[in-house]
């Protein structure tokens, strides 16, 4: 993924994601966005800062906590791990569903 992350003078954090249409169908676009709107969702920046990712095909790949590390060590070693400007939230994690036939 490329990340993109700009400090504000804004009291509020905003972000996006911007997926094109190199990256796939609407069905693969729509799960790259998922996947990095949960890493958005789990790993908060500090207020006053924009952050916008771009997915690239590589994401839909990767194993979930791969994707997390990368989209820590993108936004700095001063912010990983929950230090300074990065509060992190767990949520219940799905129950993954088995692919049989």
């Amino acid at each position: 993924m490329t990340l993109f992350v700009v400090r504000t003078s804004s009291a509020h954090m905003r972000t996006g994601v911007a997926a094109t249409k190199k990256l796939g169908s609407a069905v693969t676009r729509n799960r790259a966005k998922r996947l990095a709107r949960e890493m958005l969702r789990r790993f908060k920046a500090e207020p006053g800062t924009d952050v916008v990712i771009v997915p690239r095909r590589e994401m839909l790949d990767a194993d979930i906590t791969r994707i997390e590390a990368d989209y820590l060590a993108l936004l700095g070693p001063d912010r990983a791990g929950g230090r300074a400007g990065v509060s992190h939230v767990r949520g219940p994690r799905p129950a993954r569903r088995s692919q049989g036939l």
